[in-house]
């Protein structure tokens, strides 16, 4: 039997890595014996999540380019120059069957570096509005895997495949593990509880609002688990108090979302495709600070469907009591929100992802 080798390469963002780590996975339950060599860039989040997940991981010298004129942005052709080189040599050492990208900006030249050598390349693309990354390598790629319909406008529309994004499979029924959620969270059974999502930096201006607003949510009767990201959690520990966990990072994600009744989030395409598959009540609050305002655009395409509420950071100060009020007082409200989202929810993502990579090799 012929002995598979794959490369994957995403990073930057548990956005990017966790698709990746979820399509090795796959392909290593279909293919065992498979060899896996991810690829990121140096100093990245990718060089320890990856090998938490059992995977090895090679770093290049890459970095993105700021808006501004920086060092950095001197820096960045000797970097990429740099990190082509080194792709090359990975991909002659490592003779991978098919490269996969999962976006970030180690995937460029290392999918560049695949298509010039003749080896297929898959694009998973998680956001409903494109990287540059991946639009530019969207000409050579074999196969691009889409979670948002209406990408033919950035991609060759005969490589498109809609298929979503990988998820975790633990999320697939969480109602079954309410009670031990609540338990393990030493959550009170007769409270609503609030999760709060920054993404896995955390988000900054989310934190300022709950902080601003932690009274008020409280006097409503209830408790919040309340992930504020590793950057921010010096700052914030100090709520912890029996009705509210800070947490810096969430280990078990099917945990907080069987105990959720109600989620606040960025739209991050990951956590956006994991919410939908959840189906709970949800308002998203975007980062405006992401290239081409792409989270806006994934929560508007929710919300185009009735599937949740939207509040720009501009419009927090004004909105957002009045609109968590209301959704917590009204259930038909949330239960309206958790059917419309299901329906938009893709399971199989990570299996139909997997199923055109095989047909490749």
């Amino acid at each position: 039997m012929t002995k598979y080798k794959f490369i994957l390469s995403g990073g930057g963002t548990g956005g990017h890595i966790y698709p990746a780590i979820a399509i090795a996975n796959e392909l290593k339950l279909q293919f065992p014996d498979a060899e896996f060599l991810f690829v990121g860039a140096k100093d990245k989040m990718e060089m320890q999540k990856v090998p938490q997940a059992g995977y090895e991981i090679k770093g290049l010298w890459i970095a993105g380019i700021q808006r501004k004129i920086t060092f950095q942005n001197l820096m960045f052709p000797f970097k990429l120059i740099s990190s082509l080189l080194d792709s090359n040599k990975i991909i002659k050492n490592f003779k991978p069957n098919v490269v996969i990208g999962t976006g970030g900006f180690a995937s460029g030249p290392l999918l560049r570096a695949a298509g010039s050598a003749g080896i297929p390349t898959v694009i998973q693309e998680q956001n409903s509005f494109p990287g540059i990354t991946n639009k530019l390598l969207s000409k050579k790629a074999n196969a691009i895997c889409v979670a948002y319909e209406n990408l033919e406008r950035f991609f060759p529309k005969e490589k498109i495949v809609l298929t979503g994004n990988p998820v975790r499979q633990d999320l697939i029924d969480i109602d079954s593990k309410r009670d031990e959620a609540i338990a393990f969270y030493n959550l009170d059974q007769n409270k609503k509880t609030l999760l709060v999502l920054g993404g896995s930096l955390g988000a900054r201006r989310v934190n300022q609002l709950i902080e601003k607003e932690l009274q008020n949510i409280l006097s409503q009767e209830v408790q919040i688990i309340w992930q504020c990201g590793k950057l921010y959690f010096e700052e914030y520990k100090k709520y912890n108090q029996p009705n509210v966990k800070v947490v810096d990072f969430i280990e078990r994600m099917d945990f907080v979302y069987a105990a959720a009744d109600v989620i606040i989030s960025r739209a991050g395409a990951s956590s956006v495709s994991e919410l939908c598959i959840v189906g709970k009540p949800v308002i998203f609050i975007p980062s405006p600070n992401v290239a081409e305002d792409h989270q806006t655009k994934n929560a508007q395409a929710i919300v185009d469907a009735k599937g949740a509420i939207l509040l720009k950071e501009t419009e927090l100060e004004s909105q957002f009591g009045i609109v968590f009020e209301a959704l917590l007082k009204d259930e038909g409200k949330q239960k309206q929100l958790s059917v419309n989202i299901k329906k938009l929810a893709m399971p199989n993502a990570t299996k139909d992802i997997v199923a055109q990579i095989i047909k490749l090799i």
